[in-house]
């Protein structure tokens, strides 16, 4: 890329960056240093406001880079992700919202505790959350090093080096001094640029067609080199009995995950009642059915205008299709119109990844601090106290994030976050599920369902072709691969929710009717909700 692209993008970067520190410098001189204000922003935000902060979240650099270099190279599979990532708020407005923002105060494990045995629920739970966030994590930091090596032209490891550490030391400077507050005006700040810059490119591809959706799939597929195939299913996931079944895994790990992902569980406690969060999950369906909707656009548009191998080639799994089309639609290499666009949504990217990284930073530390180190203290800790573990957690979660995103800094964004919903869907839906609708359920229960999720889930990834025995793995060189799906959710999902069932049949544990009742109660009317 020429010197302009990287000025010019550097310098919106820089002062998205600007505005950003400058919030959470504001707030946390409001911050009063209490839990709730800490964890929830002290449940002061309007539904509008959280919808747009809930579909900050949402909207990664999986969606954004990801979804739209998958769709680049394999068209209709590609598409599949989004169909995944919509659906799956029809589960979370139905089942997951409001009864949760009734049943719990910070964290996941609230919920589950409120009914059972705190302590070992409270571990499990605490352990699930943190893995599942470190896994989204990484996807966000390999999405931020694909973008930079673009921008500079700098295909060297040193610079994608740099560029995770200094994505990691920001999310731990907003989480440790913003708390849940600033966390949310920054995901507000970064939906309306997200959303402004995907409108914008949308427009102009449809423009570059004359309005013609059919020309734009037609002249997809003609520079795809599959022909009509480039349309249909199967390209991608249809070769083989493994890739069918891969689907089949990956659609499940999609759909079941996000009623399980701690990030977007805790921004239903930031609002002061149940309607209110369901409010904000409908505000947050709108926005982001309305952004996959132009990501599908942007995807064939990569395909129709860059073309797939010139997308492969920037970036093999395709992490880079979004900027090239910004690139191509503004005149090309060179042009003002290129620049200026390339540098627009390379910032945009930028915000997105900082942004999520945030929200998932601190719904982590939230799980350790609030539930395994008061756990782990057999009382619980003083608010205080637990807000100061909150952050050292924060810097600890970033650290680790960083080792993995370097490490994982070849795969493709969308299918790491395929990954987290995966584990999401198997150790955190199953005891979220029966805690709320099942009478019987059992402190037992509620923790083999936890582990019996999350383990499998995790063997059967570094068991699978993506660590090891495939060109495309973390470790090429060697072979451990047994299981051979890349997503395990088909398999780890019944384990999840058979291990509840399973360890709640074999529990010598009396059920405790008035617990559950009044779990249901609350859970429904919000009668003694906090």
């Amino acid at each position: 890329m020429t010197g302009r692209h990287q000025t010019l993008a550097l310098l919106l970067f820089t002062v998205f960056v600007a505005v950003t520190l400058g919030i959470t410098t504001w707030v946390s001189r409001k911050r009063r240093g209490s839990a709730e204000e800490f964890y929830a922003g002290g449940r002061l935000f309007s539904p509008m406001e959280n919808g747009f902060a809930i579909a900050g979240d949402y909207m990664s650099a999986a969606s954004f880079l990801g979804v739209t270099g998958l769709i680049a190279l394999f068209g209709y599979d590609g598409m599949l992700y989004v169909v995944g990532f919509l659906v799956a708020w029809l589960v979370v407005l139905f089942l997951v919202a409001e009864l949760v923002r009734n049943c719990g105060r910070f964290t996941l494990a609230d919920v589950i505790a409120a009914r059972m045995s705190e302590r070992p629920v409270r571990i499990a739970t605490g352990t699930s959350s943190v893995t599942v966030s470190v896994l989204y994590l990484v996807a966000q930091m390999v999405g931020a090093g694909s973008l930079v090596v673009l921008l500079l032209g700098r295909t060297g490891g040193v610079t994608r080096a740099w560029t995770v550490i200094g994505v990691g030391a920001l999310m731990v400077i907003y989480v440790s001094l913003g708390g849940m507050r600033a966390t949310t005006w920054i995901q507000i700040v970064k939906s309306v640029l997200l959303l402004g810059g995907t409108v914008a490119l949308t427009v102009l591809v449809l423009v570059r067609f004359h309005g013609d959706v059919d020309q734009l799939l037609r002249t997809a597929a003609d520079r795809s080199g599959h022909g009509s195939a480039f349309l249909a299913p199967g390209l991608k996931y249809g070769g083989s009995w493994t890739a069918r079944f891969d689907f089949i895994s990956l659609g499940l790990a999609l759909v079941l995950g996000t009623a399980g992902l701690p990030h977007i569980l805790s921004r239903f406690y930031t609002v002061p009642t149940a309607r209110a969060a369901r409010r904000s999950a409908v505000w947050s369906i709108g926005l982001i059915g309305g952004f996959y909707l132009m990501t599908i656009v942007l995807g064939f548009g990569a395909a129709a205008i860059v073309g797939p191998d010139a997308v492969r080639a920037s970036n093999a799994a395709g992490n880079t299709a979004v900027p090239l089309l910004a690139l191509a639609l503004g005149g090309g290499p060179g042009s003002n119109g290129g620049t200026v666009l390339f540098a627009v949504v390379a910032a945009v990217a930028f915000a997105t990844i900082l942004a999520v990284v945030a929200g998932i930073t601190l719904a982590s530390s939230a799980s350790v601090a609030h539930d395994l180190y008061a756990s782990l203290r057999r009382r619980h800790a003083e608010q205080r106290g637990e807000v100061a573990v909150a952050r050292t957690a924060a810097v600890a979660i970033g650290v680790v994030a960083i080792a993995l995103g370097l490490l994982a800094r070849d795969l493709n964004v969308a299918f790491l976050v395929g990954l987290a919903f995966a584990v999401a869907a198997s150790a955190n839906l199953p005891v979220l599920l029966y805690t709320l609708f099942w009478r019987g359920f059992t402190t037992r229960g509620a923790v083999w369902a936890v582990y019996g999720g999350l383990i499998p889930a995790l063997g059967l990834v570094l068991l699978s072709p993506v660590v090891s025995g495939s060109p495309g793995s973390l470790f090429p060189d060697v072979d451990f691969q047994y299981f051979p799906l890349q997503n395990p959710g088909i398999v780890s999902i019944p384990l999840g929710f058979l291990a509840g069932w399973l360890g709640t049949v074999t529990s010598d544990e009396v059920p405790d009717e008035a617990k559950h009742a009044e779990t249901e109660v609350r859970s429904l009317t919000g009668a003694g909700a906090v």
